[in-house]
């Protein structure tokens, strides 16, 4: 019991602290993703709109010349650009000869006014390109004046998937694209490589992804060694209570054995009179009740003392439900026993049979006459399966059902009473035996039966 209030401290803290933590990674993530993308998006467009899509005049072959010398004057005054210089020059002159390519207007931040500076930075910085399209949707040569670093045959592959798509914009790769009509009607590709960005997207989800897996173990292992603290005064205060019901068990034990010798004197000098007759039932009434207590009390320990073994759970349940077979009979009910003789578990041989007899008992005590039960060993799968089934004479709720293993619990105040043997706390001592052999047990109602179904684990080949 202590363990597993322990364990859902634990259980139920960590997976706060995840659910929590995995929201803000992921609305974290999202937002940035989010945010990179409008950005990409409205730098494409911004490319597009005034360096692309713009009316370019024709120039002369002169004035062409005169644009290269003034561009590569300009270029060999900063150092480290020379061979960016001699790969433009290059590119551009072979793309003007035969292609029919105006030379690309110079990089402007005066025409992006008005846009934000974190957009104006990125256009400035990237690396694009872009082709038209003829009148059956054929590209011509890209134009590279701003991808040095990339070669004609991936711009064109590229430009290929991106008319192959059907889509007006989207993502190839690392590559956003964007196809548009210029003033004059011409379709236009643009795609720009957009690496970078999204580089530091997957960083930033990979570095918080692991700062939450990482926060996570954290918190499990802070919490496994807090939820002792937490739950040390429950512990306390329920040891204090199973060392009192031990203790005074203990105590009435010497009382009552008084009273029954006394009332065993007194019957031998009063045969059959029915005041010590009635003391008698009492005191062994009360005794059993100290006894159950006291069992019930010490299988509730952190170690009950109990002899594990090699225990054939069919045959133990025929040897077990024999006698409550008999009774059944005697009362005019039937009862059908049905158990696997290979079925075994790991156990303490007299805590099983215990409960078997348990659950036989209530079976038999609260089986109207003429009703039936089923008593089962069987396997499924991994675990051994008991199984008590009984024709009830009321149905329970699924609330009476969860209750039956309460102690002291009767779904039926007035029919129990006209059963007096038990006190309501048989079903607890089951449920303890099968939550210390890593079990569990449960009841439900099917149709006009009751079933209490105990689960163990099989013991392994």
């Amino acid at each position: 019991m202590i363990r597993k209030l322990q364990h859902r401290f634990i259980r139920i803290t960590v997976l706060t602290l995840t659910v929590a933590m995995v929201l803000v990674v992921a609305i974290v993530n999202i937002a940035n993703l989010f945010s990179v993308r409008t950005e990409l998006a409205d730098t494409l467009s911004l490319l597009a709109d005034n360096a692309i899509l713009a009316e370019m005049p024709e120039k002369t072959e002169e004035e062409k010349e005169t644009k290269r010398e003034e561009k590569e004057s300009k270029r060999e005054d900063k150092e480290g650009w020379n061979s960016r210089e001699k790969n433009s020059s290059e590119d551009e002159s072979t793309r003007e000869s035969g292609k029919g390519w105006p030379v690309l207007p110079e990089f402007r931040p005066e025409r992006f006014a008005g846009r934000s500076r974190q957009v104006r930075n990125i256009a400035s910085e990237s690396i694009w390109f872009f082709a038209f399209c003829d009148e059956n949707d054929e590209p011509s040569a890209p134009n590279l004046n701003f991808a040095e670093n990339i070669d004609e045959e991936t711009a064109q592959s590229l430009i290929a998937q991106a008319l192959e798509s059907g889509k007006e914009s989207g993502y190839i790769g690392d590559y956003l694209f964007r196809i548009k009509a210029d003033s004059s009607g011409r379709k236009a590709i643009i795609m720009m490589n957009c690496e970078t960005r999204l580089t530091s997207v997957r960083n930033l989800a990979l570095i918080s992804g692991i700062a939450c897996l990482g926060g996570i173990l954290l918190a499990l292992l802070l919490v496994s060694l807090a939820s002792r603290h937490a739950v040390r005064p429950t512990i306390r205060n329920m040891e204090q209570q199973k060392q009192f019901i031990t203790n005074a068990g203990h105590e009435l034990k010497t009382p009552l054995t008084v009273i029954s010798t006394n009332m065993e004197l007194l019957n031998m000098e009063l045969p059959d009179n029915q005041w010590v007759r009635s003391t008698q039932k009492q005191t062994a009434a009360l005794r059993r009740l100290v006894d159950e207590l006291v069992y019930l009390s010490r299988m509730e320990e952190e170690h009950p003392a109990m002899t594990m073994e090699s225990v054939s759970l069919g045959a133990l349940l025929e040897e077990t439900a024999e006698p409550f077979a008999a009774m059944a009979e005697f009362g005019g009910k039937e009862m059908k026993i049905t158990a696997d003789p290979d079925l075994r578990v790991t156990g303490d041989r007299a805590s099983l049979q215990r409960l078997m007899s348990t659950l036989c008992d209530n079976a038999v005590k609260y089986t109207p006459e003429g009703g039936t039960i089923l008593a089962e060993a069987v396997h499924d799968g991994r675990s051994a399966i008991l199984r008590i089934a009984n024709t009830a004479e009321q149905p329970l709720s699924k609330e009476q059902c969860a209750q039956l293993f309460n102690r002291f619990y009767r779904a039926d105040s007035s029919r129990s009473k006209e059963k007096q043997n038990g006190f309501g706390i048989g079903l607890s001592i089951a449920a303890a035996i099968a939550e210390k052999h890593g079990g569990t047990i449960h009841a439900a109602m099917e149709n006009d039966r009751l079933v209490l179904t105990c689960t163990l684990p099989r013991e392994k080949a």
